[in-house]
């Protein structure tokens, strides 16, 4: 009889449950990207050109071991045991007793970028991946480039797939002569339009990149980036007002499903970029990791309720793209640092979710992400972790917030917190 029933009353414990969370505050779930911290090889890796990556596992090795004790005791050490690789992470060993439920998952859209991750881990998936172009000069077709050249009134220079450092190197002394768009892409869904700040200021920078991905669209070009920097010939450095256009949400995601039931959806990072500012309620925009870390700290520490989703993008853009393994170490046990503090301020009804959106082997050849699972920790004070096994799909992650918020369930995914 009270099997019969129940369908009867979850609508009013759902909305019960709903406002718990939106008038008394009282929930929050915290959603960590690690951006490109992959585990090793996902099946698909032969695919992509990325057998044998093995982001975390090779940076260890080269930099002669991680001191990320927090991490560790989490249950990362535990993952690679779930792997077929089973490659360990020297100096993060598996635990007995982790104080986390720790898994892998494996990506079911195409691609390997960052919106294709992001996207999936908030419940949608891209069955035919965004469009990728040919490294050799013209990557980019002719029309659209000038079609570009006609609305922004500057030429194009580049138009190949470089590394971003490498490109504004060589060919920053011309832009700097002729003021022209160095315009470029990478393995990646990308249309990057580097600018010296000097010689083109950052708002017409911003316009243009804004006309870039109108026309991007109809090419499914997953990201149109704003990629600024400063100096002289010899010296160049990019600076952190890159911004991100993303392609149009293809669907529902679990923020704007959150948004839609009163769960406040706060942004760190680029996250906003990521989901085109659809779905948050609020915005802390930064391109570094130090002042990421600083904004979900404080979050933290004043308390903040509904769902806090972070991107730290060092691990990506400063160390994994350059293939800096040492920094990508350290980077990764200044994280650890902070992640013990946050630890210890985290009452029984949080949750705290930790991943990454693909891998960026520093070890591996070429410059690009590498196709990789990704570690899926799940933390709740006082609760004693256990195996979630390897989950085919980033969208549990979607599906484990909307049972956490009491919203409606996703259409993909299942959730893991009953684990």
């Amino acid at each position: 009889m009270l099997k019969c029933c129940l369908h009867l009353f979850l609508p009013c414990i759902l909305e019960l449950r709903r406002i718990n969370v939106t008038i008394y505050g009282i929930m929050k779930a915290i959603l960590l990207v690690l951006d490109s911290v992959g585990i090793g090889e996902a099946p698909d890796a032969a695919a992509y050109g990325d057998t044998g990556a093995n982001t975390l596992a090779h940076l260890a090795t080269a930099s002669g071991g991680l001191s990320v004790p927090f991490l560790a005791r989490l249950g990362l050490g535990n993952i690679p045991g779930l792997l077929p690789s089973g490659q360990s992470i020297l100096g993060v060993g598996a635990m007995n007793a982790p104080s986390a439920s720790y898994g892998a998952m494996h990506e079911i859209s195409i691609g390997k970028d960052t919106t294709t991750g992001h996207w999936e881990m908030a419940g949608l998936v891209l069955p035919k991946g965004f469009r990728v172009f040919p490294a050799a000069h013209p990557s980019f077709p002719t029309a659209l480039i000038a079609e570009f050249e006609r609305r922004t009134g500057r030429a194009v220079i580049g138009n190949c797939a470089a590394s971003g450092t490498a490109i504004i190197s060589e060919l920053g002394p011309r832009q700097l002569n002729e003021k022209s768009w160095i315009v470029y892409t990478s393995g990646d869904s990308v249309f990057q339009i580097a600018a010296h700040e000097r010689v083109i200021p950052l708002d017409e920078l911003y316009r243009a990149c804004a006309i870039a991905r109108e026309l991007c669209n109809p090419h499914m070009v997953g990201r149109v980036i704003a990629r600024p920097y400063i100096g002289e010939p010899g010296n160049f450095s990019r600076t952190t007002n890159r911004r991100d256009f993303s392609y149009p949400l293809t669907g529902e995601t679990i923020l704007d499903r959150l948004t839609a039931a009163g769960v406040p959806v706060t942004s760190v990072g680029k996250i906003d970029d990521v989901f085109a500012h659809r779905g948050i309620s609020r915005s802390l925009h930064c391109e570094n990791n130090a002042d990421a870390q600083e904004f979900f700290m404080k979050l933290v520490r004043d308390h903040a309720d509904g769902l806090i989703f972070v991107n730290l993008i060092d691990f990506d853009m400063l160390y994994g793209h350059r293939r800096d393994f040492a920094g990508y170490a350290r980077a990764l046990e200044d994280f650890d640092k902070t992640l013990g503090k946050m630890l210890q301020l985290l009452s029984n009804d949080d949750l705290l979710i930790i991943t990454a959106d693909h891998g960026n082997d520093p070890t591996f050849k070429g410059t690009d992400h590498t196709r990789e699972y990704v570690p899926l920790l799940v933390f709740r004070s006082g609760r004693p972790g256990t195996s979630l096994g390897i989950r085919e799909g980033f969208y549990d992650i979607a599906q484990s917030l909307a049972a956490f918020f009491g919203v409606a369930p996703m259409p993909l995914g299942k959730s893991f917190l009953q684990a």
